[in-house]
């Protein structure tokens, strides 16, 4: 069936509008390597750039949440990571054209991420993102995704019912985030996508290019 016709497109960050794993994986390697530890290949830590420190240093020193080490280890890659923000990040081929023709349209967009806005505010400056609409980072909120209160605190900010809006994401969660906030909701298969196949996950449309998202957009 044919998406409505949104006011506005939200977007996930990291893996969605940029591709941020370059900086990501060299911050937890430089971790690794203080340690005496070799670098983790890229390939293995590519697919969890997503899940921010919990899926790096998870793909990386097999710890998750609670384990002895795992806080020392976060704060570590994180500090790592503040230093050196935006480096090697960049937006994904078709981001910038795809905004410049939403602007076109008269649609709005913004952001709406886990990341942190410490890490979020001066990325999103520096990468090219500073004139989303909003702006919504994994602790603008008391929840992050996949609750809809992130995505349904965007709405608010754009004083737009969610039903006028859509989210893009390239993770279940964001699809779980956007479906629970009653937003329409499209898998990014250019991303990082975890450990699942993004057409598992039941978002009303999948697309291979952020250029595609163009043709999921009724006659005006």
């Amino acid at each position: 069936m044919p998406l409505p016709m949104p006011r506005a497109i939200l977007f996930d960050l990291d893996g969605t509008l940029a591709d941020t794993a370059p900086d990501l994986a060299g911050a937890l390697n430089r971790l690794r390597n203080e340690r005496g530890l070799s670098s983790t290949p890229y390939a293995q830590l590519r697919p969890h750039t997503s899940a921010g420190a919990r899926g790096m240093i998870g793909a990386a020193f097999g710890l998750k949440p609670g384990d002895a080490d795992y806080e020392e280890l976060r704060v570590g890659f994180l500090a790592h990571y503040a230093a050196a923000l935006a480096v090697d990040s960049t937006l994904f081929d078709g981001i910038p054209a795809l905004l410049k023709a939403l602007r076109q349209r008269q649609l709005g967009w913004g952001v709406v991420t886990n990341k942190a806005a410490v890490f979020t505010d001066p990325l999103v400056a520096q990468i090219g993102l500073a004139d989303a609409d909003c702006v919504i980072s994994g602790d603008t909120t008391a929840h992050s995704k996949p609750h809809p209160e992130p995505l349904l605190e965007a709405a608010r900010r754009l004083n737009l019912q969610p039903q006028e809006c859509w989210y893009v994401g390239d993770d279940l969660r964001d699809i779980q985030a956007g479906r629970a906030a009653g937003m329409a909701t499209v898998a990014a298969a250019w991303g990082y996508c975890g450990d699942s196949a993004p057409d598992s996950w039941e978002a009303d449309a999948l697309i291979d290019t952020p250029l595609q998202l163009l043709t999921l957009l009724p006659q005006q």
